[in-house]
Formats: C-alpha cells, sequence, structure tokens
C-alpha cells in the first residue's frame, strides 16, 4: 500500500530547483520505554528541570477535526490527561504562531516549515525512549531531509494536492489548465490561506518545476492567476476546513483541493470526485512536533506514542480518511479505505506527484508578492452564476 518512495524522489530531484543539497538527499522520500512512574519520567528525560506542575491539560495545536474526538478522549480516559484541541486554518498560521512562543504542548506541522522551525530553535529535541511506538513508522518516511534523524519531527500524515470537482455538474475537467476554460460553467474555490499549493500547481500546469523560484516563472504564474480571479470565490469563507462546503452549496464547480473532501462531501450530501491532474499534483506530509515553549513535553510525547499505537492510526486513517506514516496500521484499515486509490494512489500516479519543497528566504518573498498580487486583484466583476 506504501508507495515506492525511491521512484519518486528520483524523479522530484530532476524536477527541483531547490539546489545540489536537497537533490542529494532526495533520493530518499522522505531501547528504554516509559519510565516506571511519571516521577520516574521526569528524572529520567532531557526535559528535566525540576519538578514541573502537573498538566491540567494538553494543548494540541492541529487542523481543525484532523483528529477524532472519541480518540482524544480515549487517551483522557487512560491517563487522566485532558486535551484541549486548538486549531489553525493553515500551516503559514501555526508556524506563525509557534514563533511568537506561544505555549503548545504538541502541534502538527507540514515539513517544509520544518527546517527553518529548526532552524529557529522553535522546537524541542524528542526522547526517542518515550515513543517505542516510533517503530510502527514505514521506512518511507523516516529519516528525511528537513530532520534526519528525527531529532524533532515524528511523520504523521501525508496525501496528495489536487483538484475537487462536482462531477454531476463538470465532467470535463482533468488538467489543472482546464479550469480557465470553464467559461460561464461555473467558480474556481481556492483556499486563501494556502497560497503555496494553488502557486505551484499553477506553476507545474505551465510546465515549470512546482518549486521553482525563478522570477520569471513566478510572474508567468501571477498573470495566469489574475486572468482566473473573476470566477474564484475562497473556500475559508463558506468552510474553513473543506471546500466540500462551498462545492455542496453550488458556489463552484472544482476547487484546489484534498481526497479527505470527497468524505466530506458525502456527509454534506453531495457526490465529489477527487483528480490529480494530469500536469501531476503535489505531495505533501505532516508531522507531530513538541514547540521549544511546551510546558509539558513529556505527557506530550506521551500523547504522540499514544496516536502511534497501530489501532488508534487505524482508527483515525478509517473515520478521516487520509494516510498516515504508521505502517504497522495497515492491516487496521477497513478494504475500503485501503483499496481507495485517491487516498493512495497507485505508484503510476506518484511519480508524476511533486514533493512541496521549503524555499529560501528570497523564495518565500517572491511567493508572498505572488499572492498580494492576486488576492488584491479587483474582483467586483465576479459574474453571478444562476
Amino acid at each position: 500500500m506504501f508507495f515506492d518512495a525511491r521512484i519518486l524522489w528520483r524523479q522530484t530531484s530532476r524536477n527541483s530547483t531547490a539546489g545540489p543539497r536537497w537533490q542529494y538527499a532526495l533520493s530518499r522520500l522522505w531501547g528504554v520505554t516509559w519510565c516506571l512512574t511519571m516521577l520516574l519520567a521526569a528524572s529520567c528525560t532531557p526535559f528535566a528541570g525540576g519538578a514541573p506542575e502537573p498538566p491540567t491539560e494538553l494543548l494540541l495545536y492541529d487542523w481543525e477535526d484532523d483528529i477524532p474526538q472519541h480518540v482524544l478522549d480515549q487517551f483522557t480516559q487512560e491517563t487522566g490527561l485532558p486535551v484541549k484541541f486548538v486549531t489553525y486554518e493553515s500551516t503559514e498560521e501555526a508556524a506563525a504562531q509557534l514563533r511568537t512562543g506561544a505555549s503548545y504542548d504538541l502541534a502538527v506541522i507540514e515539513n517544509r516549515f520544518i527546517p527553518a522551525l529548526i532552524e529557529e530553535k522553535v522546537l524541542r529535541e524528542l526522547d526517542q525512549s518515550l515513543l517505542p511506538n516510533f517503530k510502527n513508522i514505514s521506512p518511507n518516511f523516516r529519516g528525511l531531509i528537513y530532520d534526519p534523524e528525527n531529532t524533532y519531527t515524528v511523520p504523521y500524515s501525508w496525501g496528495t494536492s489536487g483538484m475537487v470537482m462536482r462531477s454531476d455538474l463538470q465532467t470535463a475537467i482533468r488538467r489543472w489548465a482546464d479550469l480557465w476554460n470553464l467559461g460561464d460553467a461555473g467558480r474556481v474555490v481556492f483556499y486563501r490561506g494556502q497560497p503555496r499549493e494553488t502557486i505551484s500547481l499553477t506553476l507545474k500546469s505551465l510546465g515549470f518545476s512546482a518549486n521553482s523560484e525563478k522570477p520569471a516563472e513566478l510572474q508567468a504564474v501571477v498573470e495566469r492567476l489574475l486572468e482566473l480571479r473573476p470566477i474564484v470565490e475562497f473556500s475559508e469563507d463558506y468552510d474553513p476546513v473543506t471546500v466540500a462546503r462551498a462545492l455542496a452549496d453550488g458556489v463552484a464547480v472544482a476547487a484546489m483541493g484534498y481526497a479527505f473532501d470527497v468524505s466530506e462531501g458525502k456527509a454534506l450530501g453531495v457526490e465529489l470526485d477527487y483528480v490529480l491532474p494530469e500536469e501531476g499534483g503535489l505531495l505533501w506530509g505532516d508531522n507531530f512536533v513538541v514547540p521549544a515553549a511546551s510546558a509539558h513535553p513529556v505527557e506530550a510525547q506521551q500523547l504522540i506514542d499514544f496516536l502511534l499505537r497501530p489501532e488508534i492510526s487505524a482508527a483515525i486513517m478509517n473515520e478521516k480518511t487520509f494516510a498516515m506514516a504508521n505502517e504497522a496500521a495497515l492491516p487496521f484499515v477497513t478494504p475500503e479505505l485501503a483499496s481507495n486509490e485517491t487516498v493512495f494512489p497507485p505508484n503510476y500516479q506518484m511519480q508524476h506527484l511533486e514533493i512541496v519543497l521549503p524555499l529560501s528566504a528570497a523564495g518565500e518573498k517572491l511567493y508572498a508578492q505572488v499572492w498580494a498580487q492576486f488576492i488584491a486583484a479587483d474582483a467586483t466583476d465576479i459574474p453571478t452564476h444562476e
């Protein structure tokens, strides 16, 4: 069920403009157990700095609805530790919050943000002795270039970015470029808070790398996106978590989205299709991290290890319909999910995906400028579609 990582990483290294350091590393895709008591745990980990106050609750910072509440409730029943779920609308927002020193105990952060957060000392080193279930992580997801020893990260979930559409209203969309041919057929939905995905898919539709930092290519993206701006809606105006709401309401016929949007659509009573563009989609991955400002790092890692249990990871996958890096969980996944190619794409599709890589500081600035021009464009002449 896990794809051949070597094929994908070789393909990505040819297309990447991120430099020799990344190209070398992209040939790969990606003890002691718990102390007898929490008092002993405090003394046997590098986090000890005196006796910390026992937590009244753990603060988990994550995408909305990313982990089922009943899973967190089970952790509370076993440990007595309540988990408060605090949400964000984009990883850009989450990274900015961590940089301010916000005292979350555990966070979920996308791969491409990890190198900068490590360099800025925003993340805390993990104690592998507190994570015996790390052994369940597939080798394909261990030791990736952004954290070669998994010093700061535990791979969590992965998936693709592509297109979600109302197949009952529009069946001709197979390429990202097809969005520019809709005419009066309907509108398109993007996430206001997820610029990287839209910019990268547009780059690929123009024949460029999804990670390009070339000014001329990014200028072409600006011009291309501005052509589409009159028919663009933003998902956050309908639902910050899924584009399914805007599509179900008949606002639009297509969107930049994810495989889980299909199941969200079913819950709303509408059939949605997820398509990886023929030009190629994007590959993303999320990680568990413990922020440097965490007040309860030992207990945070206890929660990570709980979530790495095979049956717990499988329960998350079965309910949320996304893939996780936990290889030991696969026998517990439902046959329906295991055979779902929108969640677990076959190798021939994986070969056309491109991994979203960290940008240089100059590249971050260029992408921000592209998105600012797009967002600021006058969209008052958006046509109405009855």
